[in-house]
């Protein structure tokens, strides 16, 4: 596909994703791809490929002599960041933040003990560097700086756990992030006692101190869950 062809592509798929998650069209809505060439006024093979991304999500699937049918939100892959995006940007962006909150509050503190047990000297190094950056950019309202420190930190923690599912979840988490700020639910200035926390963090995970690892991260979730409950209630 060309550069033509992808742009087209990619804003199809921009409008059809979200208005999917949105409930737009509700499971079962039938997708004609003939009304969709007309509508974004693009090719057949636009079309295709961009129904082959959707239904790589499990968003829809696709039957002869019936079309593009969407499916229902329980077989979505909820994990797919894009998915995750497309979901924080509508209406019921307070019940997804929850959501994968929950889930972070369940594998991250895990994840920091056994980071604890299994990180390399530059994973040691690493966090340490990212603590210090994000408390460096807590303040002055500097989130976008302090937003890269705080998906690195996250993902560093995951992968130095020796567990490659707990690994896979760094783009999950690095979402989450990521739609807290672009959608501003977070304060101007990150909580100083967040931003602690994640320095205690870094120095358990170097002390290879497994229980203080996982009980400040446990600490850090908390928190998050407490912000949710006043930002976006």
């Amino acid at each position: 596909m060309d550069n033509q062809g992808r742009g087209l592509h990619a804003r199809v798929l921009a409008s059809l994703g979200p208005a999917i998650t949105a409930g737009v069209y509700p499971p079962g809505t039938v997708l004609r791809t003939d009304e969709l060439e007309k509508r974004f006024d693009v090719s057949r093979t636009v079309v295709r490929e961009v129904v082959r991304v959707l239904e790589s999500m499990h968003l829809v699937e696709s039957r002869r002599r019936v079309g593009v049918t969407v499916r229902p939100a329980e077989e979505w892959d909820v994990f797919d960041p894009q998915v995750i995006r497309w979901r924080l940007a509508g209406a019921d962006r307070p019940r997804q933040l929850r959501s994968l909150t929950a889930l972070r509050s369940a594998i991250e503190p895990a994840a920091a003990a056994l980071a604890a047990e299994h990180a390399t000297p530059e994973q040691c190094a690493e966090l340490t560097e990212h603590a210090l950056n994000m408390v460096a950019t807590s303040r002055g309202q500097q989130l976008a700086a302090y937003l890269v420190h705080d998906i690195a930190f996250h993902r560093v923690i995951l992968k130095a756990s020796g567990n490659e599912m707990f690994a896979r979840l760094g783009d999950v988490v690095a979402e989450v992030l990521t739609g807290r700020t672009e959608h501003q639910v977070m304060f101007s200035d990150p909580d100083p006692e967040a931003v602690t926390l994640h320095v205690r963090v870094a120095e358990a995970v170097r002390e290879r101190d497994a229980a203080r690892a996982e009980a400040c991260t446990r600490e850090i979730t908390v928190g998050a869950l407490r912000e949710l409950d006043i930002l976006a209630p």
